[in-house]
């Protein structure tokens, strides 16, 4: 992970995040579009970003998915993430997750943003943290708090997931928990 503003502050914000809102394409996937023959809509989910997601869960941080695209793929990679949280064809990213937010009990200082293009930008302004990817538009590398070392679709949501757990000091019992079982 590659701190874009000063680390102590950053880590701060890190250990109060109760959210991650994620952008879709560029994020949880390459960023690239495929269209079959039929004309539909093809996309790649990493399964590291998906485990990542997991534990996000289970740790009490909960995963939504705002996407100006609307995609069959992604409703159900969703569902198998157990994501219930879900906007799609939403080009006013803020405005969904306000309505998202309105009957929760969460500010935005509790909630952390990645994206990778210009429709990203106002939530990412506007959270307690924000964080891009390296193939991202250089302008959300101006105001970003972090970037992944990953690629968007080859596991940075992973990376952030793993350093939000840090964080917030549950990194650690999660790997115990594997390795008190198998090693």
């Amino acid at each position: 992970m590659r701190y874009l503003q000063p680390h102590s502050s950053v880590d701060e914000l890190g250990k109060q995040i109760r959210m991650l809102v994620l952008d879709v394409d560029g994020v949880l996937t390459d960023g690239r579009l495929y269209f079959s023959e039929q004309g539909e809509s093809l996309k790649v989910f990493n399964t590291l970003d998906g485990h990542g997601i997991k534990l996000l869960q289970q740790c009490g941080i909960e995963v939504v998915i705002i996407s100006g695209r609307r995609s069959a793929a992604l409703q159900l990679r969703a569902q198998n993430l157990g994501i219930s949280r879900l906007q799609t064809g939403r080009e006013d990213k803020w405005q969904a997750l306000q309505e998202l937010l309105e009957d929760d009990n969460l500010s935005v200082d509790q909630i952390a943003c990645m994206g990778d293009d210009l429709p990203d930008l106002t939530i990412m302004c506007n959270c307690a943290l924000a964080i891009t990817v390296p193939n991202a538009h250089q302008s959300l590398k101006h105001h970003a708090h972090l970037c992944t070392e990953r690629p968007g679709g080859h596991g940075a949501v992973r990376e952030l997931a793993d350093w939000l757990l840090q964080s917030q000091n549950q990194y650690d019992d999660i790997i115990r928990h594997y390795t008190d079982r198998s090693c």
